[in-house]
């Protein structure tokens, strides 16, 4: 790939608590990564909608609200809508394993709980998009 892995990091809904992303945002440019951060209270259809004018290879959703089995099947709904589909869809926060199980077998890449390794999460997307993203 001729340029840096592009990621969009995102807060959906109502949930106004972004030091997490913020931090992820900043390790992703750290490893060489050109990140996007929506900021908070996004909706879905914004975030999938600036994917696709920033022509991302990944969107990652930090969601701390509850709402990740709204969430996520929402984005991945609009994201196949658009025909995003080498776009890797990943993200974290407080989602229980059981859930992150379900909404992996919906679609969703990884997902991280909170105090996850940021060397971990840069590595998973950028091998991601090495062997999953068309150009």
């Amino acid at each position: 790939m001729n340029r840096p892995v592009r990621v969009l990091v995102a807060k959906v809904g109502l949930d106004g608590h972004d030091r997490g992303a913020k931090v992820i945002a900043t390790a992703l440019r750290d490893a060489g990564m050109e990140v996007i951060y929506t900021g908070l209270r996004q909706t879905p259809e914004m975030v999938v909608n600036a994917a696709l004018q920033e022509d991302v290879d990944a969107i990652g959703v930090s969601i701390l609200s509850g709402a990740h089995m709204t969430v996520f099947p929402k984005l991945l709904q609009l994201m196949k809508e658009k025909e995003m589909d080498d776009v890797l869809l990943t993200g974290g926060g407080i989602i229980p394993e059981e859930d992150m199980n379900e909404l992996n077998k919906m679609g969703v890449g990884k997902l991280f709980h909170p105090g996850a390794n940021t060397h971990e999460i840069a590595d998973y997307i950028i091998n991601w998009v090495n062997n999953h993203r068309i150009f």
